[in-house]
């Protein structure tokens, strides 16, 4: 397996497993106790109750996306494979910003999406043998 795809896949299991990870770590520690809170709070609307977890989770629904998309960028043309590694980094970018940023580098997520960055970039520009 040439090395470019072989990152292409290594890239979107990490972002797959991050997904997994980030998915189970978000219910058990944001979406439940928040869940309890809003019962016994009168302030938030049913509206609210209902919006925030799938908002909260909708990081780790474009996260595993990704992944699934990176692994699948192997089999396509060379501009198609391109734009999906550059969609994928964005929110791949964006995720590790903001992770970084937020627990000011103390938390082993924005690692995890640099090292699939890096991983992306070299596996965005496959060689012509390739495509």
């Amino acid at each position: 397996m040439p090395w470019h795809n072989l990152a292409l896949e290594l890239a979107g299991f990490i972002g797959a497993v991050v997904a997994i990870a980030h998915g189970i770590l978000v219910q058990r520690l944001i979406v439940r106790p928040f869940a309890d809170v809003a019962a016994e709070n009168r302030k938030f609307s049913a509206t609210v109750r209902r919006l925030v977890p799938p908002l909260i989770h909708f990081s780790t629904i474009v996260w595993f996306a990704g992944g699934v998309a990176l692994a699948s960028a192997t089999v396509l043309d060379a501009q198609a494979r391109l734009f999906a590694c550059l969609l994928v980094g964005a929110t791949y970018l964006f995720g590790a910003a903001g992770n970084f940023w937020a627990t000011r580098g103390r938390h082993p997520g924005w690692m995890l999406l640099a090292i699939a960055l890096v991983l992306i970039a070299f596996g965005a520009v496959a060689p012509a043998s390739l495509t």
